[in-house]
């Protein structure tokens, strides 16, 4: 120990670097391998740029951490934090010891070796000593919690995960407790588990929200080696497989995840495979172990074992009666030497055999395996085991275990005859301590919590003392005062069901000792008292300082007082406004005792202490007079934050406003001049609003400052200050919910805005202020004054201690003598503090504990309250008052009873006296009455209490309404019909119906199909009827154009002339058809003689057709249960086919069953008219037996009645009378049944009928002759009366009466008897025919059975087959597709053939074009073909490299294209010594111009051979890889639906296995064995008749099918013999046939080419010479030529007419403007005249001549006028005559144009200048 300080100096500087390497490398792993995939896989990252980067960086020596480096723990570990220049020491606190335990954290239990236990205790590590029971500490060095602790395989190290911002993970070493390791950035927030593999060199992690990273560490060099995301949900556990160290495993809410360190291309990667439930549920898994083989088995919530493989769940383990492994959750496993261990939250611990769960398989669907434990063993009782850790003691193994309900356990797990207990080493709190209190006279504590316990501790001496169990959790305690208990051992408890327990604690050596019996507890608790004053937990409890008082505080928002004393004697309570949260008494400094009542909700009470003098609790305990301060908090929090932005604001401003001034002021001392500008101000962010909270903050803690003022910790929005408030003197609302207080004034607390103050207390000498905090901080303000103010609470010492997630402060005590702190927080730990004092405590000492009271020990146990439901101190003082009250309510009735029934007897007296008096004397009843409106009232009360009733039972009427009416649905509704017995009237036989369920809906859908396809048969046929239609249409429209075209067609010679053309060329036609046709024919019978020739292996198709007809009709009669038995494609079973068959059968059965119904109900409807007739012919009978003596009188017969079955529809018709009949029956029975139950008689007496129900089908004998005897008397009376005989005559008649009397009597009865003979045979013979028809129907329902089964197998087989169906489909589909591109390939390839083809025969061609010419004997020759077969440089790299996709093509055009490679390299070779650009002397231009232009034509060819060479070479690649994949897909294709076919049989013989039932008679039977009939029939066959009959007549046609075909044989042997024979005959002449033919060949064609010489001069092909004798195209064409002219002429002939006609219109209109110009002529002329003699004239007029008159104006006027128009008319005409005199043909379109329009032109006279220059000759 002493060289660590000296190694940690060096090391520093090392640590430093490293730790900055180790960072960088951790962020380098981090960007390769991190991943955020939510389901776990791997997402590899994209490094392509990570190793160019890398290679560019120089490369880095690694520097590695030495193993003897360790840092150095005080730097380290996390300090106090001091408010600078404070003075407060840093020691101020010491941590001396730590009394709790967090039980319920996972896996808190470590055991480093046989002596020491390490745990978590919030922010420490505690190192138990089990020898001495001392303890030491190791401190997070961030201060945030820790998260897990793990040990190395050696127990050497041990690795601390620790929770914070960035927290850490430190390898500390054991013993020394040195820090060996920092690991840094392994997350975000919080460590939640570790793991050292088996060799210990890597170490595991995983962290909690939010990043939830598995970071795997080579710890002793501080570098992360891998990292990935675990999951989104919280993980609970990661270990290493033991086995294979680059497996591991993490586990969590809902799932369980199973890792691998693989080697990828990109480096080491983390590939994690999330497990898959399946079909069992998902459950959390906190527990799991791997097995050797890879397997993992986990635990579940409910108990059972999960058995993983492969990523899935292999088998479910249970216990036998599938009972679950464990009653709980399974916390742990582990496996230890071949035996797997559970740890069950149950309390039990089983051992497996590790090998049978390796091999564990289900056995069935439900994928369950039930296996029994090799051992087990039980804890304890109310025990929940969390975690096991083993340790080697003397060679046998050691476990420790970790009790969630607060314990530590040792366990001996060998399960031998020497086999220790288990035994329970420590105890402490399970979860949060909810209170905590210590005594004021000594050192001892005493806490409680929801475990139902309270436990007393020495925290001088560190020792628990005693605990104490009850049937609740403890939720308040405090320690009575001094004042109260001078010895300081008297404590209350309060509860969570409201009960306060008055608990003693002392020392059992002050009792006397009893002989035999020694103590070895050093203090015993004891029940003093228990009272239940609350109805919810008590949450606060406070003495008096007086120590008169106890009250009590719930969530039941009250508080109760007690009077304390020896007993503790309830005072009153009073009502609050909210759950109370704290209770605290005025402190001796304040003149008046008064209670500060904090509640949750906000609300502050003061009320003083109650008097019990002055208290009435006669009827309540409730104080209502006491008076009452209230003090409703109103936030003002926002309200600050909002003055403290403004005066920030204001501030940032004023300093902008100086800092200008300032600016100012130096360029004014610089002599500058300043312009002031008005600066606009930047718009300011608006305020926040004011935020009041919805729900008010809770209220934390309080204590009083003064009276009437108070301090207060707020919790939530509020929290961050601390509050002093004052209640208000004005005090006189009346509703406290109305009032806003606000505190008058607030102290700001650092950093508790999200951390509020829980807790405040204050040491004996108030110099201490002790907080505590939500996170588990413990604060402490040393306090001058006893004031609190803002500079008061600036300086303080904190400390995190408890947990900083659970671990808030519940609660702070500081001892008697200042001299210790102690704290218990949510976590479960209990620490104690020394304060500034750790030298003087000696730890010999111990506390005094209280010596016994006097008597003790003769004292009755006292009494507890053990039942949570009991009645409070209210509850049961207001039962005993309600009690009270209603004994004195009975009492009065019972008076009142008593006097109504004196008064009652009074008046029964005076009716009896009034009775007794004369009748005149006599009163009469309504005189009696008082006041007839008392009866009225009363009948009215008695009607309105009927209708209530019926109110009140009207929802019950409903009900019963409701519930009756779904009966009948579920019942009565559903049946078609019910079963209805009819009875025979004579005899006993009797026939049912059936009883019929109606049909559902889907029996009657496939009705529908026929009319379906109905009416697409319809459609089909209206389809079919629509192209006749359009056929006839079509060929009427033929006929009538060539009808047209007969009639416009007309005879003329050059029409017959082409005529005459067309029908030679269609002969011409015709003739080279023929000749084609012959050729073509001549070809065919060639190529069908060569095909006609049989091959080798020619088989007749005549004999493979019948072979096949044979193969396809001949049938299978192999046994279904033959192995080679194989399904046909028609027989194949599905569910649809089995569904129809089953509904096609039910609706048969229903049919039938329907039918036969029908006709029992029409059998009922007879015996119904029977009986009805039978009535009328018995009345009728009566009414003639009147008339009949009596001796003559036959027997009436009995009426039949119709029995209760016969007419089961009257028992649902029911009245009101019918149920109160029955209701009075079922009770009568009911009351008989308890009457005689136990009598031996009573069944007896039950069972016997009644006189109606003997005989229900006749009516009584004894009724019929009492009706008929009452007129024979009346007539006996008469006769009595009339002694009169009759006379002769009227005897005749009577005689006559009778006989025909007699006669009709007679043949009534007969008539009678016969309806009812002929209804009982009815009966018979429909029971017969219905007899039949059962056992139809049983076969029925037997083979209905039957389908079923087989229905129920195919919906079980359906997805596998289904599967393997879709299989088979998608691979012939899929091979369809592949067919498809197959040829479309093959397609493609023959396409590039054809053109790789073309352009070699284009090549071929233009080399033969530059051979032609060149000529013959070419000086340049060689010159020009170098130039020709120079190649271009862009050429010969295109052609580079392409021969061996050539090859594969074919082999010939390789050997032209390296014959011509050859040589295009050889003339290649000399291209450098000859220049082609220049034309040689005397070589001819052009001809070296066409060699050029040869050439870029050569390459072009060349070039594009190349391209199609290429493309076919892809081709044949993709061609290949296609048929390759046909092949694959062909095989796989054969392989499912040869596994479909096995399926198919494996399902036929699934079928096979059913049993069908076929009954027989025995003549069918003809199995026989010896002659009778054997036992076992499993070896015979059902057959049919028709089968059988069919089978033995096939056997008779196979024997002689088998006789003629041996005949035919034998014939074909011969046949064949004789074909041999002339196969030999023919070979010789064909051996000799080619010499002759060979000569006779050569003549012929010898002499065929002279004759084609002499007549043709060459040789020519006379196949093409006769196809093409005629040039049909050209004949076509001059036929075409002549139409052509003849139209033409025939146009220009009509255009001839046309212009003749215009010409003849044109002079016809040149004659008339020729007259009318003369007119004008004369016209001018006469005007002439006229102004000649008019001027003549003007000198002679007179005097009286001299006005002008106004008609020579007029004139004047009109003739101008005419001459205008003229003059117009003149010009227009001119200007046609301009257009006719015109010879471009303008004018023939115009005049055609008008021609078109109208038929005629109109032409406008020319003017006179027209004229004039038309007929007049010019002037030169």
């Amino acid at each position: 120990m002493e060289a660590a300080p000296e190694e940690s100096k060096t090391g520093l500087p090392k640590e430093s670097a490293t730790a900055e390497e180790q960072e960088e490398d951790a962020e380098q792993v981090e960007a390769d391998t991190e991943s955020a995939d939510a389901e776990g896989d791997l997402e590899e990252r994209d490094d392509t740029e990570e190793p160019l980067e890398e290679e560019k960086k120089p490369e880095k020596v690694e520097k590695k951490i030495s193993e003897t480096f360790f840092y150095n723990y005080e730097d380290l570990y996390s300090r106090p934090f001091v408010t600078e220049d404070s003075g407060i020491p840093i020691n101020l606190l010491t941590l001396q010891y730590s009394f709790g335990y967090d039980c319920t954290r996972t896996a808190n239990l470590l055991v480093m070796d046989n002596e020491t236990l390490m745990y978590i205790a919030g922010n420490q590590v505690v190192l138990l000593d089990l020898k001495t029971k001392s303890q030491s500490y190791v401190r997070s060095s961030g201060g945030g919690g820790i998260g897990f602790i793990t040990a190395h395989p050696t127990k050497q190290y041990f690795a601390v995960g620790e929770k914070g911002e960035k927290p850490n993970l430190i390898v500390y070493e054991y013993p020394s407790l040195r820090p060996y390791r920092i690991l840094r950035g392994g997350t975000e927030k919080a460590y939640v588990f570790g793991d050292f593999n088996n060799a210990g060199t890597l170490l595991a992690s995983v962290g909690s929200s939010p990043d939830y990273m598995l970071t795997i560490w080579d710890w002793k060099q501080e570098k992360i080696m891998l990292r990935s995301k675990a999951f989104s949900q919280d993980v609970y556990k990661v270990t290493f497989s033991a086995d294979n160290e680059e497996q591991l495993t993490t586990c969590g809410s809902g799932h369980i995840r199973f890792w691998k360190m693989a080697l990828t291309f990109t480096g080491l990667k983390l590939q994690g495979a999330l497990g898959r439930f399946g079909k069992t549920a998902v459950s959390d898994i906190m527990g799991y172990v791997e097995l050797p083989d890879g397997k993992v088995v986990s635990g579940t919530e409910w108990g059972n074992l999960l058995l993983w493989e492969g990523g899935l769940i292999k088998v479910e383990i249970c216990r036998a009666g599938h009972n679950p492994c464990h009653n709980g959750p399974i916390s742990h496993l582990v496996l230890e030497e071949g035996e797997l261990i559970t740890v069950g939250q149950d309390g039990f611990i089983r051992v497996w055999n590790s090998d049978t769960v390796d091999a564990a398989d289900s056995v069935d669907d439900t994928g369950l395996l039930e296996l029994e434990p090799m051992n087990e063993l039980q804890v304890g009782k109310n025990v929940s085991l969390n975690y096991m850790s083993k340790v080697d003691d003397c060679e046998q193994p050691v476990w420790y275990a970790q009790d969630s309900n607060g314990a530590i356990w040792k366990l001996d797990l060998t399960f031998s005859n020497m086999t220790q207990d288990p035994e329970k080493l420590y105890t402490f709190h399970s979860g949060r301590i909810e209170a905590m209190s210590v005594s004021p006279t000594t050192y001892l504590l005493a806490t409680t919590a929801l475990d139902r316990s309270v436990h007393i501790y020495d925290f001088i001496s560190n020792n628990q003392l005693s605990k104490i169990k009850f049937k609740q959790g403890g939720t308040a305690l405090t320690w009575a005062p001094s004042v109260v208990n001078p010895k300081g051992g008297l404590i209350a408890v309060g509860f969570e069901d409201g009960v306060v327990r008055i608990i003693e604690v002392y020392d059992p050596k002050g009792l006397p000792v009893l002989a035999g019996r020694t103590d070895a507890e050093s203090a015993r608790i004891n029940l003093k008292q228990a009272f239940k004053p609350h109805a919810t937990a008590v949450t606060a409890l406070a003495y008096e300082q007086n120590g008169d008082v106890l009250a009590t505080g719930s969530k039941d928002k009250t508080v109760f007082f007690f009077a304390v004393g020896d007993k503790y004697e309830p005072i009153g309570f009073i009502c609050v406004p909210g759950p109370v949260q704290a209770l605290q008494w005025s402190p001796p400094t304040h003149v008046k005792s008064m209670l500060l009542i904090l509640c949750e909700n906000g609300f502050v009470l003061q009320v003083p202490a109650p008097v019990p003098e002055e208290q009435d609790t006669a009827s309540t305990y409730q104080i209502k007079n006491l008076p009452t301060q209230y003090f409703h908090f109103y936030s003002i929090k926002s309200r600050i934050k909002l003055e403290e932005e403004i005066a920030r604001r204001e501030k940032i401003k004023q300093e902008k406003e100086k800092a200008k001034l300032e600016w100012i002021k130096q360029q004014k001392e610089m002599g500058k001049e300043i312009e002031e500008e008005p600066e606009e101000e930047p718009e300011e962010e608006p305020l926040p609003p004011l935020y009041i909270p919805e729900e008010p903050s809770p209220i934390l803690c309080g204590f009083y400052s003064a009276p009437g003022k108070f301090w207060l910790s707020l919790g939530g929005y509020d929290s961050g200050f601390l509050y002093h408030c004052e209640f208000s003197s004005n005090d006189h609302q009346e509703d406290p919910e109305k009032r806003q207080d606000e505190p008058f004034e607030v102290i700001p607390i650092e950093d508790t805005d999200n951390n509020p103050i829980h807790c405040i207390s204050f040491c004996t000498s108030r110099q201490l202020m002790v907080c505590g905090m939500q996170n588990g901080a413990l604060r402490v303000y040393p306090l001058q004054d006893e004031d609190l103010s803002a500079d008061t609470l600036k300086e303080y010492w904190s400390l995190n201690v408890h947990d900083n997630d659970c671990g808030q402060i519940q609660g702070i005590c500081s001892s008697y003598d200042d001299r210790f702190l102690i704290t218990c927080g949510g976590d479960g730990n209990i620490f104690s503090f020394n304060i500034l004092s750790p030298e003087d405590i000696h730890r010999e000492q111990k506390a005094k504990i209280p010596s016994p009271r006097s008597g003790l020990e003769k004292e009755k146990a006292a009494e507890d309250i053990e039942d949570p439901d009991a009645f409070n101190i209210e509850e049961v003082k207001q039962k005993k008052e309600y009690e009270r009250i209603m004994k004195e309510a009975e009492e009065k009735k019972r008076k009142k009873r008593e006097e109504l029934i004196a008064l009652r007897q009074e008046f029964l007296v005076l009716l009896q006296k009034n009775q007794e008096l004369p009748k005149h004397m006599q009163l009469d009843r309504t005189e009696f009455e008082m006041d007839h409106r008392i009866f009225e009232e009363l009948n009215r009360q008695t009607a309105q209490r009927i209708q209530l009733v019926q109110k009140e039972l009207a929802w019950e009427e409903e009900k019963h309404l409701i519930g009756l009416q779904k009966l009948k649905n579920q019942f009565r509704d559903s049946l078609e019909f019910d079963t209805v017995v009819v009875h025979a009237i004579q005899s006993n036989h009797q026939i049912s119906t059936y009883r019929l369920l109606a049909m559902s809906e889907k029996f009657y859908q496939h009705k529908e199909c026929p009319s379906g396809k109905k009416s697409v048969s319809k459609g089909s046929c209206k389809q079919a009827a629509k192209p006749e239609t359009v056929r006839e249409t079509n060929a009427r429209i033929l006929e009538s154009e060539a009808e047209k075209l007969k009639t416009s067609e007309v005879q003329k010679p050059t029409a017959r002339y082409i005529r005459s053309k067309h029908e030679q060329i269609r002969r011409m036609v015709e003739k080279s058809d023929e000749m084609k046709a012959k050729i073509i024919k001549r070809k065919a019978e060639w190529d069908e003689l060569y095909r006609s020739k049989p091959s080798v292996d020619y088989e007749d198709p005549k004999v493979v057709e019948d072979i096949r007809e044979a193969r396809e009709n001949m049938g299978c009669y192999k046994l279904k249960t033959a192995t080679n038995y194989r399904v046909s494609e028609h027989e194949h079973l599905n569910i649809e086919k089995k569904v129809m068959q089953l509904t096609s059968l039910e609706m048969l059965i229903h049919k039938r069953k329907m039918n036969m119904n029908k006709e029992i109900m029409s059998l009922r409807e007879l015996k119904i008219s029977i009986i009805d007739e039978i009535k009328c012919l018995v009345q009728e009978l009566k009414s003639i037996q009147e008339a009949l003596d009596l001796s003559e009188r036959l027997p009436l017969p009995l009426i039949p009645q119709l029995h209760p079955d016969e007419v089961p529809e009257k028992k649902f018709e029911y009245d009101r009378d019918i149920l109160l009949n029955f209701k009075e029956e079922q009770e009568a029975r009911a009351k008989l049944k308890e009457e005689l139950e136990g009598s031996p008689s009573s069944s007896e007496l039950l069972q016997a009928p009644s006189i109606n129900e003997t005989d229900p089908t006749a009516e009584p004998a004894d009724v019929c002759p009492i009706e008929v005897a009452s007129p024979v008397m009346k007539q006996q009376k008469v006769f009595e009366i009339e002694t009169a005989e009759p006379t002769e005559m009227e005897l005749e008649i009577l005689k006559k009466e009778k006989i025909k009397n007699l006669y009709l009597q007679e043949t009534l009865i007969k008539k009678i008897n016969a309806l009812v003979i002929n209804f009982d045979a009815e009966l018979r013979i429909l029971r017969h025919k219905k007899l039949k028809l059962d056992m139809q129907m049983k076969s029925a329902d037997l083979h209905y059975i039957t389908c079923y089964e087989e229905l129920l197998i195919l919906r079980k087989l359906e997805k596998p087959e289904n599967l393997l169906q879709d299989r088979v489909n998608t691979l012939i589909s899929e091979q369809e597709a592949v067919q498809v591109k197959l040829y479309s390939c093959l397609a493609q390839m023959e396409e590039r053939k054809c053109e790789i083809v073309r352009l070699q025969e284009c090549e071929k061609a233009l080399y033969a074009t530059f051979q032609a010419s060149l000529g013959e004997n070419n000086e340049f020759a060689h010159f020009l073909t170098k130039v020709l077969k120079k190649k271009i440089e862009c050429m010969e790299n295109q052609e580079d490299g392409r021969e061996a996709d050539e090859k594969d093509e074919n082999e010939e055009e390789n050997d032209e294209e390296s014959s011509s490679g050859t040589d295009e390299e050889n003339s290649g070779s000399e291209d450098e010594f000859f220049d082609d650009s220049v034309c040689p002397k005397n070589c001819n231009e052009a001809l070296y111009q066409n060699t050029i232009e040869l050439r870029h034509k050569r390459l072009d060819i060349k070039k594009a051979l190349t391209e199609e060479k290429k493309d076919a070479a892809k081709l044949r690649k993709i061609y290949n890889a296609l048929a390759e994949k046909a092949k694959a897909v062909e095989t796989s294709l054969g392989t499912a639906e040869r596994e479909l076919e096995t399926f198919q049989w494996e399902k036929q013989q699934r079928m096979n296995d059913l049993y069908v039932v076929v009954p027989l008679k025995l003549h069918q039977v003809e199995y026989l064995v010896n002659g009778e009939m054997p036992s076992d029939f499993s070896q015979a066959l059902v057959f049919t008749n028709h089968s059988l009959e069919y089978l033995q007549k096939r056997v008779v046609d196979l024997r002689n099918e088998k006789k003629m075909q041996r005949e035919i044989y034998r014939k074909a042997q011969e046949q064949h013999k004789q074909l041999i024979q002339d196969k030999k005959a023919m070979e010789i002449e064909i051996r000799l046939l080619p010499l002759c033919a060979m000569h006779l060949l050569l003549g012929l064609e010898e002499k065929c080419s002279d004759l084609m010489m002499k007549k043709f001069g060459r040789l020519v092909d006379f196949e093409a010479v006769q196809a093409r004798s005629a040039n049909i195209r050209v004949a076509e064409l001059e036929v075409q030529m002549m139409e052509k002219e003849y139209v033409h002429s025939q146009e220009l002939k009509e255009w001839k007419g046309r212009i003749l006609s215009l010409q003849q219109q044109l002079m016809k209109l040149t004659k008339e403007n020729t007259s009318k110009l003369q007119q004008l002529n004369r016209f001018c002329l006469e005007k002439h005249q006229l102004e000649t003699k008019l001027d003549s004239l003007k000198n002679d007029l007179g005097l009286e001549l001299q006005g002008i008159h106004s008609t020579d104006i007029n004139e004047k006027a009109r003739l101008a006028s005419r001459l205008k128009h003229t003059a117009h008319g003149a010009a227009l005409m001119r200007e046609e005559i301009n257009l006719l005199s015109r010879k471009d043909g303008c004018l023939i379109d115009k005049l055609m144009h008008l021609s078109r329009k109208g038929g005629f032109v109109l032409i406008q006279p020319p003017s006179p200048e027209d004229l004039d220059n038309w007929f007049l000759p010019k002037k030169q």
